[in-house]
C-alpha cells in the first residue's frame, strides 16, 4: 500500500488574512478622510478671487459692504462680519459651535468645525478704511490756497489743506497736506515719533521724523548732522547736489550722497533689520518716492535746460520757483529721472534701496516755510536741517536747500556738516490707523 502526503490548502487562510488587510486599510483612509473635517479648515482667497483648495465647502452667497459680489478685491483689506456670516450642513441645519474669522492680512478664511462636505456659507465682509479716509475724518475743516508767497504760522489744529486744483496734484493726483502749526499731525510708528507732512496723490502717508519721544524742538527731532555731499572735499561739482549723482549727467545715480549714507544705516538699524527682529520696513511704500529736482537752467529766472554738469553755472528747479519768479509757487510733481523711488518701482528711478528720504523743498514751503523767519509752523525745529532739492552751482561750490534753525526757506553748501538729518518715509495706503488722537500725547497708532 502506497501513502501519499497531500498538502494542505492555504487558500481559506489567504482570503481571511486578505479581509482582515483590506478593513483594516479601509479603515485608516476612512478616519484620514474624516478627520479633515473635523479640524479648523484655513481656506486661502487666492489674488482676492474665493478659490478653494477644498471643494466641499460651497458659498452660497458673497457679499461686499452689503453689495453681492463674485470676488474680494486683493488692493483693499477687509472685516469678516461675522454677526452675518453663516454655514449650514448640505441640508440647510444648523451646524453647532460654529466659529468663523478671516485674516486680512493672509486673506484666509477659517471655519470651524468643519465637520461634513456640502458645507454651505453666506459670507459677509466690510471694507477696511484706509488710512487716507481715516484720516480725513478727523479733519472738519479743509481749506486750499493758492497764494505762497508768506510764511504760514497760525494754529490749524482740525484743519487739513488740499490741492486748489489740479496744477497742485502731485504725479498721482489730488495731494492733502498740513500747514501752519497743527498740533494733531502727530504719528506713532517704529517706535518712532513723527509729523505727517501729507496725503499723497496715490493714498500713502508722508511722514518725517520727529524724534524719540514727543519733542517739538532741537537736535531730538533729527537722527544726526552730516553734510550732504560725501565729505568736505566733494562740493565743486554740479553733480554734488543729488542725493545720487555720476558725474558729467545731469541726473545719474550711480554714487550715493554722504546723506544717503547716512539714511540708509539709519533704515536699517532702526526699521528693517532682521538680527534685531524689525519688519516695520513691509509698511512703507516704495513707489511714491523722494523728489530731488535738477532741472537745470544756466538763467536764474527761468528754466531752460542747460548746464548742470561740471563747473557750469546752473539754477535747478527749486531755485527758479523759489527765486527766478515774482509769483512763484511750490509743485507736488517731480521729474521721472529725480523722483527716488525703490529698485523695481513702477515710479520714478528705481535707484534706491531703501524706501527713506529726505524732505523737499516744496514741501516745506506747502507746510508754511518761506524766505522770512518761521518759528510758529510744525517744520520749525530750531535747527538746520538738509532737504532734498538742489538750489544752485555758482561755478565752485554746490548749494542744497536746508531749513534754516529760524525756519525760513535758504540754501547750505554740501560740504558743511551743521545741518541735521530728519528721515522721511511713506506709509502704505493700505496700512491701518487703530488708535490715537494725532496729538504728540495721543499720536495716531498704525497697524
Amino acid at each position: 500500500m502506497n501513502f501519499e502526503t497531500l498538502k494542505k490548502s492555504h487558500l481559506k487562510r489567504n482570503i481571511i488574512i486578505g479581509v482582515v488587510a483590506v478593513l483594516v486599510i479601509s479603515a485608516v483612509i476612512l478616519n484620514f478622510t474624516r478627520a479633515k473635517y473635523r479640524v479648523t479648515q484655513s481656506i486661502p482667497l487666492v489674488n482676492g478671487t474665493i478659490n478653494y483648495s477644498l471643494a466641499d465647502l460651497n458659498v452660497v452667497a458673497l457679499y461686499i459692504d452689503g453689495t453681492e459680489a463674485d470676488e474680494l478685491d486683493s488692493s483693499k483689506q477687509y472685516t469678516l462680519d461675522t454677526s452675518q456670516s453663516t454655514c449650514t450642513y448640505k441640508d440647510g441645519s444648523e451646524i453647532e459651535g460654529l466659529s468663523l474669522s478671516y485674516d486680512s492680512e493672509t486673506g484666509q478664511l477659517n471655519i470651524s468645525p468643519f465637520t461634513t462636505k456640502g458645507t454651505k456659507c453666506y459670507l459677509y465682509f466690510d471694507t477696511k478704511p484706509s488710512a487716507k479716509d481715516t484720516l480725513l475724518a478727523y479733519y472738519s475743516d479743509v481749506q486750499t490756497r493758492t497764494s505762497f508767497s508768506s510764511t504760514v504760522t497760525a494754529t490749524t489744529t482740525g484743519t487739513i489743506y488740499k490741492s486748489a486744483n489740479s496744477s497742485q496734484y502731485d504725479d498721482d493726483g489730488e495731494v492733502y497736506y498740513f500747514a501752519g502749526n497743527p498740533t494733531d499731525n502727530w504719528v506713532l510708528f517704529a517706535n518712532k515719533y513723527w509729523r505727517i507732512i501729507r496725503i499723497n496723490g496715490d493714498g500713502s502717508i508722508r511722514l518725517i521724523y520727529q524724534g524719540t519721544s514727543a519733542n517739538t524742538t532741537g537736535t531730538d527731532a533729527q537722527i544726526q548732522t552730516s553734510t550732504f555731499s560725501i565729505n568736505s572735499s566733494t562740493y565743486n561739482n554740479n553733480a554734488y547736489v543729488g542725493y545720487m549723482y555720476t558725474i558729467e549727467q545731469v541726473h545719474g545715480t550711480g554714487t550715493n550722497s554722504g546723506i544717503k549714507t547716512v539714511l540708509d544705516t539709519w533704515y536699517n538699524d532702526n526699521i528693517e533689520n532682521e538680527e534685531k527682529n524689525l519688519h516695520y520696513g513691509q509698511y512703507l511704500d516704495g513707489n511714491a518716492g523722494f523728489c530731488g529736482d535738477r532741472t537745470p537752467s544756466t538763467s536764474s529766472s527761468s528754466s531752460n535746460g542747460s548746464g548742470g554738469t561740471s563747473t557750469t553755472t546752473t539754477y535747478y528747479g527749486g531755485y527758479i520757483r523759489r527765486y527766478g519768479q515774482s509769483n512763484g509757487v511750490p509743485t507736488y510733481e517731480c521729474p521721472k529721472e529725480d523722483l527716488y523711488t525703490v529698485e523695481g518701482s513702477s515710479n520714478g528711478n528705481g535707484a534706491l534701496k531703501y524706501p527713506i528720504g529726505l524732505i523737499s523743498m516744496d514741501e516745506a514751503w506747502y507746510a508754511g516755510g518761506y524766505s522770512a523767519s518761521n518759528s510758529g509752523y510744525y517744520l520749525y525745529t530750531g535747527q538746520n536741517y538738509w532737504t532734498m532739492s538742489p538750489s544752485y552751482f555758482n561755478g565752485s561750490l554746490a548749494y542744497v536747500f536746508r531749513v534754516s534753525s529760524d525756519g525760513y526757506l535758504g540754501a547750505g553748501n554740501v560740504d558743511w556738516a551743521g545741518p541735521g538729518v530728519r528721515p522721511v518715509i511713506n506709509l502704505k495706503a493700505d496700512v491701518q490707523i487703530t488708535g490715537g488722537e494725532g496729538t504728540s500725547s495721543k499720536p495716531y497708532v498704525l497697524s
